[in-house]
């Protein structure tokens, strides 16, 4: 059965698909449509690169940014445990979920929370589901603008000075109007508890 986003959505060129693979093996900035809004990419692992989100956006490092996986799979190689629940939630979740996680050690540093959290989506989007794939590393997905200025709800609002500080920017869905939103946020900790930050 085909996915619903290759149904609704243009297919994405692979030439593009494989210039953002290649901006994020040599450690530099994306600028692409995920299944939330427009975000800044990088790899996850690589710490100088995570460094550059946080200059382009003016964000304090302090504050974690978010990272995105193509399935449930890579959430084990991420983390000492996950929590059973965590599975639970992303099958219950009917809009894009991101699960700030415990006790998380497969990410750049500067990735994570001072209590050693960091949030990760599995995503369910055609072009970033592929590129998580093949890129076989983490993806930094943080929203496309200054930090403190409203998220873009689609490229068209996305600002120069954001496009100007990355290295690539990816074409597929450039031209959509529909407005997108940002993920629905649960914190989990180690017992399984959670609550709801966003």
């Amino acid at each position: 059965m085909k996915r619903k986003e290759e149904l609704k959505s243009p297919r994405y060129e692979l030439d593009d698909l494989n210039e953002a693979l290649r901006t994020l093996k040599a450690g530099g900035l994306i600028l692409y449509p995920t299944d939330t809004i427009w975000g800044i990419g990088c790899d996850a692992t690589n710490a100088e690169a995570v460094s550059r989100v946080f200059e382009l956006k003016r964000r304090d490092d302090a504050k974690a940014l978010i990272s995105i996986v193509q399935t449930n799979a890579i959430l084990p190689l991420l983390m000492t445990k996950v929590p059973p629940v965590a599975y639970d939630l992303i099958d219950a979740a009917i809009q894009p979920l991101t699960i700030i996680y415990p006790d998380v050690h497969g990410l750049a540093p500067n990735l994570l929370a001072e209590d050693g959290s960091a949030g990760i989506r599995v995503v369910d989007e055609l072009f970033c589901n592929k590129l998580c794939e093949r890129f076989r590393n983490p993806i930094v997905s943080t929203s496309a603008n200054i930090s403190g200025e409203p998220s873009p709800a689609s490229f068209r609002e996305i600002s120069d000075e954001i496009k100007n500080g990355v290295d690539y920017i990816v074409q597929y869905r450039q031209n959509e109007r529909t407005p997108h939103v940002a993920s629905n946020i649960i914190k989990l900790e180690v017992d399984g508890a959670f609550k709801l930050i966003r």
